[in-house]
Protein backbone atom coordinates (compact mmCIF):
# COMPACT_ATOMS: atom_id res chain seq x y z
CA UNK A 1 0.00 0.00 0.00
CA UNK A 2 1.43 3.37 -0.97
CA UNK A 3 1.60 6.39 1.27
CA UNK A 4 -0.85 8.24 -0.99
CA UNK A 5 -3.48 5.49 -0.82
CA UNK A 6 -3.12 5.35 2.98
CA UNK A 7 -3.64 9.12 3.17
CA UNK A 8 -6.67 8.82 0.86
CA UNK A 9 -8.16 6.07 3.02
CA UNK A 10 -7.64 8.16 6.15
CA UNK A 11 -9.27 11.16 4.49
CA UNK A 12 -12.27 9.04 3.48
CA UNK A 13 -12.66 7.76 7.06
CA UNK A 14 -12.57 11.32 8.40
CA UNK A 15 -15.10 12.53 5.82
CA UNK A 16 -17.50 9.65 6.60
CA UNK A 17 -17.26 10.29 10.35
CA UNK A 18 -17.85 14.02 9.90
CA UNK A 19 -20.87 13.31 7.69
CA UNK A 20 -22.34 11.33 10.61
CA UNK A 21 -21.72 14.30 12.93
CA UNK A 22 -18.78 12.66 14.73
CA UNK A 23 -15.82 14.70 15.98
CA UNK A 24 -12.52 13.20 14.77
CA UNK A 25 -9.33 13.67 16.76
CA UNK A 26 -6.00 12.60 15.29
CA UNK A 27 -3.29 12.42 17.95
CA UNK A 28 -0.48 14.85 17.31
CA UNK A 29 -2.40 16.65 14.56
CA UNK A 30 -5.65 18.13 15.85
CA UNK A 31 -9.43 17.82 15.83
CA UNK A 32 -11.90 17.88 12.93
CA UNK A 33 -15.40 19.12 13.82
CA UNK A 34 -18.53 18.81 11.67
CA UNK A 35 -19.57 22.25 10.41
CA UNK A 36 -22.89 22.60 8.53
CA UNK A 37 -21.69 25.70 6.66
CA UNK A 38 -18.20 24.54 5.60
CA UNK A 39 -18.42 20.77 5.91
CA UNK A 40 -15.77 20.67 8.63
CA UNK A 41 -13.67 22.84 10.88
CA UNK A 42 -10.14 21.90 11.92
CA UNK A 43 -8.41 22.93 15.14
CA UNK A 44 -4.70 22.12 15.25
CA UNK A 45 -3.27 20.31 18.26
CA UNK A 46 -2.77 22.60 21.21
CA UNK A 47 0.44 22.34 23.26
CA UNK A 48 0.03 19.57 25.84
CA UNK A 49 0.91 20.35 29.47
CA UNK A 50 1.11 17.59 32.09
CA UNK A 51 0.25 18.79 35.61
CA UNK A 52 1.95 16.88 38.44
CA UNK A 53 0.61 17.64 41.91
CA UNK A 54 -0.42 15.95 45.15
CA UNK A 55 -4.07 15.52 46.09
CA UNK A 56 -3.69 18.10 48.87
CA UNK A 57 -2.89 20.70 46.17
CA UNK A 58 -5.77 19.80 43.90
CA UNK A 59 -7.41 23.24 44.30
CA UNK A 60 -4.41 25.24 43.06
CA UNK A 61 -3.76 22.59 40.37
CA UNK A 62 -7.36 22.97 39.12
CA UNK A 63 -6.90 26.76 39.00
CA UNK A 64 -3.67 26.34 37.03
CA UNK A 65 -5.37 23.84 34.71
CA UNK A 66 -8.23 26.25 33.96
CA UNK A 67 -5.81 29.14 33.43
CA UNK A 68 -3.71 27.11 30.96
CA UNK A 69 -6.81 25.94 29.10
CA UNK A 70 -8.09 29.52 28.75
CA UNK A 71 -4.74 30.49 27.23
CA UNK A 72 -4.79 27.91 24.44
CA UNK A 73 -2.94 25.03 26.10
CA UNK A 74 -4.25 21.51 26.61
CA UNK A 75 -3.54 20.58 30.24
CA UNK A 76 -3.53 16.95 31.39
CA UNK A 77 -4.76 16.27 34.92
CA UNK A 78 -5.31 12.77 36.22
CA UNK A 79 -8.74 13.56 37.71
CA UNK A 80 -9.91 14.85 34.32
CA UNK A 81 -8.29 12.36 31.97
CA UNK A 82 -8.09 8.95 33.64
CA UNK A 83 -11.05 6.66 33.00
CA UNK A 84 -12.44 3.96 35.30
CA UNK A 85 -10.56 0.71 34.86
CA UNK A 86 -7.71 2.34 32.98
CA UNK A 87 -4.16 1.24 33.80
CA UNK A 88 -3.32 4.55 35.45
CA UNK A 89 0.47 4.13 35.85
CA UNK A 90 0.81 3.40 32.13
CA UNK A 91 -1.64 6.17 31.16
CA UNK A 92 0.32 8.68 33.23
CA UNK A 93 3.63 7.61 31.67
CA UNK A 94 2.11 7.88 28.18
CA UNK A 95 0.73 11.34 28.98
CA UNK A 96 4.13 12.51 30.22
CA UNK A 97 5.88 11.09 27.14
CA UNK A 98 3.52 12.84 24.72
CA UNK A 99 3.33 16.17 26.54
CA UNK A 100 5.15 19.26 25.37
CA UNK A 101 5.64 20.40 28.96
CA UNK A 102 5.65 18.86 32.44
CA UNK A 103 4.70 21.21 35.28
CA UNK A 104 5.81 19.97 38.70
CA UNK A 105 3.67 21.75 41.32
CA UNK A 106 5.80 21.95 44.45
CA UNK A 107 4.40 22.93 47.85
CA UNK A 108 5.05 22.36 51.51
CA UNK A 109 2.57 19.47 51.18
CA UNK A 110 4.27 17.80 48.20
CA UNK A 111 8.03 18.05 48.69
CA UNK A 112 8.24 15.47 51.47
CA UNK A 113 5.36 13.25 50.40
CA UNK A 114 6.14 9.78 49.07
CA UNK A 115 4.22 8.30 46.18
CA UNK A 116 3.02 9.05 42.69
CA UNK A 117 4.06 12.72 42.56
CA UNK A 118 7.72 11.84 43.17
CA UNK A 119 7.55 9.00 40.63
CA UNK A 120 6.04 11.33 38.01
CA UNK A 121 8.86 13.85 38.53
CA UNK A 122 11.52 11.16 38.20
CA UNK A 123 9.89 9.83 35.03
CA UNK A 124 9.63 13.34 33.54
CA UNK A 125 13.29 14.05 34.31
CA UNK A 126 14.17 10.78 32.57
CA UNK A 127 12.07 11.82 29.53
CA UNK A 128 13.78 15.24 29.54
CA UNK A 129 17.15 13.53 29.00
CA UNK A 130 15.99 12.61 25.49
CA UNK A 131 15.22 16.14 24.30
CA UNK A 132 17.72 18.86 23.31
CA UNK A 133 19.40 20.48 26.30
CA UNK A 134 18.10 23.96 25.50
CA UNK A 135 14.46 22.87 25.18
CA UNK A 136 12.11 23.56 28.06
CA UNK A 137 10.23 20.47 29.20
CA UNK A 138 10.16 20.18 33.01
CA UNK A 139 9.01 23.43 34.61
CA UNK A 140 9.01 23.47 38.41
CA UNK A 141 6.39 25.80 39.90
CA UNK A 142 6.11 26.65 43.57
CA UNK A 143 2.61 26.96 44.96
CA UNK A 144 3.87 28.28 48.30
CA UNK A 145 7.12 29.05 50.09
CA UNK A 146 8.57 25.53 50.00
CA UNK A 147 12.02 24.23 49.23
CA UNK A 148 12.49 22.79 45.75
CA UNK A 149 14.43 19.50 45.93
CA UNK A 150 18.14 20.00 45.30
CA UNK A 151 18.16 17.54 42.39
CA UNK A 152 15.62 19.74 40.59
CA UNK A 153 16.92 23.11 41.77
CA UNK A 154 20.45 22.22 40.66
CA UNK A 155 19.42 22.06 36.98
CA UNK A 156 16.12 23.90 36.53
CA UNK A 157 14.86 27.39 37.24
CA UNK A 158 11.50 27.42 39.00
CA UNK A 159 8.61 29.88 38.88
CA UNK A 160 6.80 31.12 41.96
CA UNK A 161 3.01 31.23 41.64
CA UNK A 162 2.77 32.97 45.00
CA UNK A 163 2.24 35.49 46.55
CA UNK A 164 1.05 37.02 43.24
CA UNK A 165 -0.58 34.22 41.22
CA UNK A 166 -1.33 36.43 38.21
CA UNK A 167 2.28 37.62 37.94
CA UNK A 168 3.57 34.05 38.32
CA UNK A 169 1.13 32.81 35.70
CA UNK A 170 2.26 35.51 33.24
CA UNK A 171 5.89 34.39 33.67
CA UNK A 172 4.91 30.76 33.21
CA UNK A 173 2.85 31.46 30.08
CA UNK A 174 5.68 33.56 28.61
CA UNK A 175 8.13 30.65 29.06
CA UNK A 176 5.72 28.11 27.57
CA UNK A 177 4.85 30.35 24.62
CA UNK A 178 8.49 31.17 23.93
CA UNK A 179 9.30 27.45 23.73
CA UNK A 180 6.15 26.71 21.68
CA UNK A 181 6.96 29.47 19.18
CA UNK A 182 10.56 28.28 18.84
CA UNK A 183 9.70 24.59 18.50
Amino acid sequence: MTELSTAQELAEIVVRALAKGTVVEIDGLGVFYPDPAKGCRFEPRRPQVFLAYVEEDRGPAEWLCAALESQGFSPWMDVRKLMPGQNWPRAIEAAIETSDFFLACFSTRSVGKRGGFQAEIRYALDCARRIPLDDIFVVPVRLDCCRVPRAVQRELQYIDLFPDWERGLRKLLAALRRRTAAG
